[in-house]
């Protein structure tokens, strides 16, 4: 496996790979990793889809991808994965998938001429004192000291970040920013969470620093990603004959050393309750999400909060069980171990169905939430809420199920440890209702009104996830394994506790690439791996952030940190009349 970029080898279709007609696949797991890789498969690898086999603990595809409708409960979003131009494997998975309305054109194609025609634009990315946009909204606050932080970070060897949080490598002043409010909420980033992690961010989309405010460097789907992105693809390799094995629990996969080779060798599993095994060969290619962060995810209603009480889970368990079998398989209990009470754990589906919240939420964002068109573009973070509670309004409906008089809206808390603003309670220990009602005194709704719209005129399930925070929990290099461990023959591990370089878990474009990588490992497929976007070398971005970091101002304005002023002007003088000066002016530097 190797990385490309340009457009070469983006456009080329691969040789089939020697000997695929003898190989068969096992993907644990029907999350977005493994519908990718089983894509992959057939795409580029050229494996017929009947010898290619997806294995499934619960009794629908998906994973993490949301959301879905729930007879009993309800319209049910667990949470979105917000994405970028820049995905460079997602974009390639999906031109290949047909859309559902569609089937003349691909999922990319409808998704890029929607963002086109109704692109984001926050009016309002932070409210505060109940409803009111942040009076600093859209300035960064950053002081001298935070951005040289940010610097000191971004340039620090991933080595040398191993188990350190963020709060061990930035100080107050940088937490006190509208910097860390926007990032912290955008990507849901705690204080407590690996400082390796956020050096990646930093360096992955540095170009996005100009658009943190306004989050107009995002795009969405039309409805929700279950049915936008996973039911596309579930029916495309369907098409294929890939086969869909679902209520199967993998428990274990053995793996034995051959040589300096390590092989798997059987499939140990529970299928609709009863124990079976299967024995594989070289030629028996596995591929494994190993760990989740839905796992174990409990449901409220509107007068129950989502019960606390849970088990690690079967994906968690296997994980553990193929580590315990090699070191080179990571430490699972990095990730699910030890996580922090002031923590996201919890998030909530609201189902208006009336318009009395309406003029509210307009007079937020600016615009109709009934006019399909997208409404918060992203979060709508609010600063003085004790749960840090933030609120999305994608395009209406998000359902295609929906009704006309039914608005859904998602909301969610990043401190779980704390009692709320108008609800004296942790948001762990809510119901349906109080969380509407949290959410509507924080947007502006009369008191007086609250307790009435939140009890008749909404449907509210709480969410309880407790490892949804999990990815980002200090790590160390090791702690994840390699996509394709050292010497495995027929063994991948894809998802986001899979390591790659360079790139930035929380993302479906992680999940993408690491089942990507795998597949062209694993099938010696000879076309490369579109290799992460490279905003982090180019110096155009690297000066449009420093521009922005600052809150616009121009260079004579700004203290660099590796340089006197003096120095800096004398460089300036140098500059004068060459094609520097013209990329500082681009950037408003000048």
């Amino acid at each position: 496996m190797y990385y490309s970029n340009g457009n070469y080898e983006a456009f080329a279709r691969p040789k089939k790979p020697a000997n695929v007609d003898k190989k068969s696949a096992y993907l644990v797991g029907s999350g977005l990793a493994s519908l990718a890789a089983a894509t992959f498969l057939v795409r580029d690898g050229q494996m017929d889809g009947d010898r290619i086999h997806v294995l499934e603990e619960l009794s629908l595809p998906g994973g993490s991808m949301d959301g879905i409708w729930n007879e009993q409960k309800g319209y049910i979003i667990r949470g979105g994965r917000e994405m970028e131009p820049h995905f460079e494997t997602l974009w390639d998975l999906f031109r290949s998938i047909p859309s559902l309305e569609n089937s003349d054109v691909s999922v990319l194609d409808e998704y890029y001429w929607l963002n086109k025609e109704d692109p984001s634009f926050s009016k309002a990315r932070v409210i505060e004192n109940r409803g009111h946009r942040m009076s600093n909204d859209g300035k960064l606050t950053l002081s001298r000291k935070a951005i040289n932080e940010i610097i000191k970070v971004a340039l620090t060897p991933e080595d040398q970040l191993q188990d350190k949080q963020i709060d061990e490598v930035f100080s107050k002043e940088f937490f006190d920013s509208n910097f860390w409010l926007y990032w912290s909420t955008m990507f849901a980033f705690e204080p407590w969470a690996s400082a390796l992690e956020m050096r990646r961010y930093l360096l992955r989309f540095v170009h996005h620093i100009a658009t943190l405010s306004d989050l107009s460097s995002l795009r969405f789907t039309k409805y929700n990603q279950y049915e936008s992105l996973i039911m596309p693809m579930v029916k495309f390799l369907e098409s294929k004959g890939v086969h869909f094995q679902y209520n199967t629990i993998v428990h274990n996969i053995l793996v034995n050393r051959v040589g300096n080779g390590k092989v798997a060798t059987k499939l140990e599993m529970t299928v609709d309750g009863k124990s079976e095994s299967k024995n594989l060969t070289e030629n028996d290619l596995v591929f494994v999400t190993n760990g989740s962060i839905t796992e174990s995810t409990t449901y409220g209603d509107n007068t129950h909060p989502a019960p606390v009480e849970h088990e690690l889970g079967p994906t968690w368990e296997l994980w553990k069980n193929l580590a315990a079998q090699d070191p080179e398989f990571g430490h699972p209990e990095k990730f699910y171990d030890n996580i922090p009470d002031a923590n996201w754990t919890v998030s909530g589906s609201i189902t208006l169905t009336d318009d009395r919240v309406t003029p509210y939420i307009e007079k937020i964002s600016q615009k109709d939430p009934h006019s399909g068109s997208i409404v918060t573009s992203g979060p709508v973070s609010i600063k003085d809420s004790n749960w840090l509670l933030g609120y999305s309004i994608s395009r209406q409906p998000h359902f295609k199920a929906q009704k006309p008089n039914e608005l859904v809206v998602w909301v969610y808390g990043l401190f779980s440890d704390k009692p709320g603003n108008f609800v004296q309670k942790k948001i762990t220990e809510c119901t349906g209702i109080e969380l509407c009602e949290e959410w509507l005194y924080h947007i502006g709704v009369p008191e007086d009104q609250i307790v009435d719209i939140a009890t008749n005129s909404a449907s509210t399930i709480p969410c309880h996830m407790p490892y949804i925070t999990s990815y980002f929990m200090p790590r160390a290099l090791g702690d994840r394994p390699l996509v394709v461990p050292e010497g495995s023959v027929n063994l991948a591990f894809i998802g986001n506790f899979a390591e790659t370089e360079r790139d930035t878990v929380f993302t479906t474009e992680y999940s993408v690439r690491t089942a990507m990588e795998a597949v062209y490992t694993l099938l010696d497929v000879d076309r490369g791996v579109p290799e992460v976007f490279d905003s982090a070398f180019d110096a155009r971005v690297l000066m449009n952030a420093i521009y922005y970091l600052n809150d616009k101002k121009k260079l004579e304005d700004i203290q660099l940190p590796f340089a006197e002023k003096a120095i800096e002007k004398q460089a300036l003088k140098k500059i004068k009349g060459t094609y520097i000066e013209e990329l500082l002016k681009d950037a408003h530097l000048l």
